[in-house]
């Protein structure tokens, strides 16, 4: 029986601090949800096994903190990141705003290989508020602002009633993977199929 593929997925998880990172989390990873508000101090993270088709993939998501004192840190958990979750309340137009300046603070902090291809997942949380009927940021408007990003993959979730969750962390797996795969190919595709006269000789430096 052969032995499936393991593959190991850095996730980042950003947004404005109260929109429920940490509750989604939580949800997803321990299916636990609190109504206690507790900030996040710096990072932290979690992980979960899942498996797609052949392969055992671990996530280790990253919570980080949503105040601005803390966007000096970034640089530190950002780097080697295989894919980046956008959150932001369907409430508050605010945490909706400020999207793109996570998104390029993500971008200019991680420094990918391909910043245009680097893969986001935004999710839109605390869609049980009030049956719906305080929501200040449409799904027509989320999905327009990823349309215009590339595409980026979209989800409404509550963490509170566990809605969507599971569907969009495996959809950041999927997403990442696809990426990592495609990265695979253009390094491949970078390395010289020729070989030199001298090497074929064994000539040169043994060193």
């Amino acid at each position: 029986m052969l032995t499936p593929q393991r593959s190991l997925l850095k996730v980042i998880v950003l947004g404005d601090s109260g929109v429920g990172k940490t509750s989604l989390m939580n949800k997803y990873v321990y299916n636990k949800f609190s109504q206690q508000y507790k900030a996040t101090i710096g990072a932290d993270f979690v992980t979960k096994e899942l498996q797609i088709d052949d392969k055992l993939v671990t996530l280790q998501i990253w919570d980080t903190a949503g105040q601005e004192r803390f966007h000096s840190l970034g640089v530190s958990f950002y780097r080697g990141a295989d894919c980046c979750i956008l959150v932001y309340d369907v409430n508050i137009h605010k945490t909706f705003e400020t999207l793109q300046t996570w998104h390029q603070d993500f971008l200019r902090q991680a420094d990918p290989i391909n910043p245009e291809l680097f893969p986001f997942v935004l999710l839109g949380n605390k869609v049980d508020i009030d049956g719906g009927n305080s929501r200040a940021v449409s799904d027509k408007v989320a999905r327009d602002w990823c349309a215009s990003r590339g595409n980026i993959p979209y989800f409404e979730t509550s963490a509170k009633e566990g809605y969507n969750v599971d569907a969009a962390f495996l959809s950041v797996a999927q997403t990442a993977l696809a990426a990592e795969h495609h990265d695979q190919d253009i390094y491949f595709q970078r390395i010289p199929t020729t070989v030199s006269v001298t090497e074929e000789r064994g000539g040169g430096c043994a060193c």
